[in-house]
């Protein structure tokens, strides 16, 4: 399912005070006597679609102009994925976008409910709608457009090959940044590796150990505090076991004061069960001591003050603080700095060579990505000279038998992700112009029938699924105009189309005809488009071909213009 404008509704804009469009999804064709509006339709589109707000364009009296176009959109596809990108939602396939242009000049847009900047509609736009009209020929103007265009239009020669060179383009781009990097940051690199090598010496000379940091920590205390803590132990184990220097009957010990407890509870623990385990605990306890009045001795032996390794341990610590103040918070830490500086060393040493692979791969991809551009070149100049001689007949048939279209390929300054190719559309007005850029070799009424003629070429490679003309049967009549509506309508089988005319022979190919009438005080009000059934477009082709609705002359030639395009059909 192709997207495509369901309805479009417009308040306030120059003569229309509201009218509501509901467009078919085939050949749309929107007429109406001079002045009618029918050009406000035109305008509202480009609104809608992101065109500049201006502000004199808003009704007279009213405080501001609205557009709200309702389309369906193919779920999950490009313009479904923009839509959600930019916070709006899509109600059952179908999604609303709205404009509105203050008297001041202020402008506002909605995408699906929300309120968005009206470049995101532009943006839209690009994958939505192509307005072709004076003041309105932007798209295909671009250059991007016109070589994406003739690349689909080459079709499938073009597949293969392009696909190739994107690739190629792909790492040519990745190689020639890595190159760069490397090239371009050897200073860098090089005082980088100076830094590693100098701290990976500083290590290596200092040679930590995992938690060497916090054993030396504690050796410190411990030797710093010798005295006290040798004291300390002899003082502990004295009060538990005795001084064995003092004379018998000194102090008494907490090993005798166990021993003369537990023989008082020994005597009568047979008398009762509760304070026999009183004398077992007291017998634990005494063991208890024993052990750790031994503890005692043997750790009050083991301290001695030892001025030289106090000395040479504060002399270590002083040196590993100062590795851990540069590299880590401990040791463990600076040990694994080293082994990521050591792998980053490597790396770093290895440029040279990864330079040397690098330059010569960057050369290889140059001659490949030459190749296949020049491949691409080739099928693109081929596709250029059947879609000029395409669109060039097709100018003969809407009455610019004189022009001439052709399409330019310059070759870029360097290669791009599509080629080397820059695509020009340009058009000669009679044999003896020279190619000029579509803006430039055309009138504004000439260029939408060169547009609609590029358009017809270009139909099923372009996909823009609706299509909006104005001004496109500017100047022309008779034949010409039959063409023109044929062509409309042959467009209209793969797109969505949408034209203002105001001759009868473009409008008789329409799938769908509405007619703008004015009210009494010359504005168009909701009732004043209206679509009209067979007997109505009768009406309508005998008032564009006589003047009079009622015209039996105008009647019977607007019954043989909508045979003759039923025919075509």
């Amino acid at each position: 399912m192709r997207p495509r404008v369901e309805e479009v509704r417009i308040q306030g804009l120059g003569v229309i005070d509201e009218a509501v469009l509901e467009l078919s999804p085939g050949f749309n064709v929107v007429t109406g006597e001079t002045g009618a509006g029918k050009t406000m339709v035109v305008t509202g589109l480009g609104l809608l679609f992101g065109g500049r707000a201006d502000p004199s364009r808003v009704r007279p009296g009213a405080d501001k102009a609205t557009v709200e176009g309702t389309l369906v959109i193919e779920p999950g596809g490009r313009v479904s994925q923009q839509v959600e990108d930019a916070g709006g939602e899509i109600d059952d396939g179908e999604l609303i976008i709205s404009r509105t242009v203050s008297a001041e000049g202020r402008s506002r847009a909605w995408l699906g409910g929300r309120s968005v900047p009206v470049g995101t509609l532009t943006y839209l736009a690009d994958d939505l709608v192509a307005v072709h009209g004076q003041m309105d020929q932007q798209r295909l103007l671009q250059p991007a457009r016109q070589r994406a265009a003739l690349d689909r239009y080459a079709g499938n020669d073009l597949v293969k090959p392009l696909r190739a060179y994107q690739q190629a383009y792909k790492r040519h781009k990745q190689v020639a940044a890595q190159l760069e990097e490397l090239t371009t940051r050897a200073r860098e690199r090089t005082q980088e590796a100076d830094l590693l090598r100098f701290g990976l010496e500083e290590i290596e000379k200092v040679d930590p150990k995992p938690g060497e940091d916090a054993a030396l920590r504690e050796e410190e205390e411990r030797l710093s505090h010798a005295d006290a803590l040798r004291t300390a132990a002899t003082t502990a184990h004295t009060a538990l076991l005795g001084d064995p220097m003092e004379a018998t009957g000194g102090s008494r010990d907490v090993i005798s004061l166990l021993g003369e407890a537990r023989t008082s509870v020994e005597a009568v623990r047979d008398y009762d069960t509760a304070l026999a385990a009183v004398a077992d605990r007291l017998a634990e306890a005494g063991y208890l001591i024993s052990d750790v009045a031994t503890d005692l001795a043997s750790y009050a032996e083991s301290i001695e003050s030892d001025p030289a390794r106090l000395a040479a341990v504060q002399e270590r610590r002083s040196v590993l603080t100062g590795l851990i103040r540069k590299y880590g918070e401990d040791s463990a830490a600076v040990l694994a700095w080293a082994q990521r500086s050591a792998a980053r060393l490597t790396e770093l040493e290895g440029d040279d060579e990864r330079i040397g692979e690098l330059a010569r791969e960057h050369e290889e991809l140059t001659v490949r990505l030459t190749e296949l551009a020049t491949e691409l070149t080739r099928v693109r100049e081929a596709a250029a000279e059947r879609f000029g001689q395409a669109v060039t007949e097709e100018l003969t048939a809407l009455a610019m038998p004189h022009a001439r279209v052709v399409v330019q390929l310059t070759r870029a300054a360097d290669f791009g992700p599509d080629g080397v190719d820059e695509v020009e559309l340009r058009m000669a007005a009679h044999p003896a112009a020279p190619p000029l850029p579509l803006n430039k070799g055309a009138s504004g009424g000439e260029l939408s029938r060169v547009m609609l003629a590029i358009e017809v070429v270009f139909a099923g490679a372009d996909p823009v699924p609706t299509f909006v003309f104005d001004e496109v049967d500017a100047g022309v009549g008779g034949k010409a105009a039959v063409e023109i509506g044929r062509r409309l309508a042959r467009l209209a089988r793969t797109a969505q189309v949408i034209v203002v005319t105001h001759l009868p022979q473009v409008a008789a190919f329409a799938d769908q005809h509405l007619v703008v009438e004015k009210a009494g005080d010359g504005s168009v009000v909701r009732s004043g488009v209206v679509t009209l059934d067979h007997e109505g477009r009768v009406r309508e082709l005998s008032r564009m071909l006589a003047g009079l609705e009622d015209s039996e002359l105008g009647r019977a030639h607007a019954e043989e213009l909508l045979g003759l395009a039923a025919a075509d059909r």
